[in-house]
């Protein structure tokens, strides 16, 4: 165990910047795990227990700011299930090298999400029939990014929030640590029934992101969000390129 405890801080960096932002810690610590040669199912189930230790810190913490929409949330959290079931199951089917292309991809979009959301701004709130069906299906939708990447599905959620729901950029990212709660769980169990988890990356990484969250959600009130945001941008870019590169054996 003692060789692998750089895990804790990778986990405690992913969780300060999955709790700040919203869009999880796996943008951190799945392309770190995949690029290292650790198979992506095991990658994306370490993730997703750890993502589940840092949204219960999150959530704990959001909750005493009052931040957080809970009937939105618990909404969105439990249409996410059935889809994170399913996103396990895909994975298993996935070849190392389809993997990385597809979660490159994923962290072009992330970026792209976290280069706009300045932009970003809540709307008179949209509770029609329609958009409750829509965002039913995008959580069903997030849950599958959520499992099969190990990502926690904030980069679906966070936006549909705040521009489909109405709900201010602030209680959106905060909301969609408790959705995490649900979208996480359901997906490593989901993940450890198929035998992708190994339990001491487990235990080290939500150590680290647990402290991350709680670390984070206190840094969200303070912290100059769009310095952070360029930081983030320029890692991930160079995560996504490794990730293209090692795919097609350059």
């Amino acid at each position: 165990m003692f060789e692998n405890l750089w895990l804790v801080p990778l986990g405690f960096i992913a969780g300060v910047i999955g709790s700040i932002v919203g869009l999880g810690g796996g943008i951190v610590i799945v392309p770190v795990l995949t690029i290292l040669g650790i198979p992506h199912t095991v990658a994306s189930s370490s993730s997703l227990f750890a993502a589940f230790s840092n949204s219960v810190a999150s959530t704990t913490s959001y909750a005493k700011q009052k931040r957080i929409d809970y009937k939105t949330g618990l909404r969105l959290g439990l249409f996410s299930i059935p889809g994170t079931i399913l996103g396990a199951i895909l994975s298993t089917q996935t070849t190392s090298d389809v993997f990385k292309i597809l979660f490159g991809l994923v962290l072009v979009a992330s970026c792209y999400y976290l280069f706009v959301k300045r932009n970003l701004d809540s709307k008179q709130a949209n509770l029609s029939a329609k958009m409750l069906l829509i965002s039913s299906a995008a959580s069903f939708f997030a849950g599958i990014l959520s499992s099969f990447f190990g990502i926690g599905g904030g980069i679906v959620f966070v936006p549909l929030m705040i521009i489909g729901l109405g709900i201010a950029v602030r209680n959106a990212t905060a909301t969609s640590q408790l959705i995490l709660l649900f979208s996480s769980a359901s997906g490593m169990i989901t993940h450890a029934l198929l035998g992708h988890a190994n339990f001491e990356y487990v235990l080290l990484l939500s150590v680290g992101a647990f402290v991350g969250g709680l670390v984070g959600a206190r840094l969200s009130v303070e912290i100059k969000e769009n310095r952070l945001r360029i930081l983030i941008i320029i890692v991930i870019l160079i995560a996504a390129v490794k990730l293209f590169l090692d795919a097609f054996g350059i």
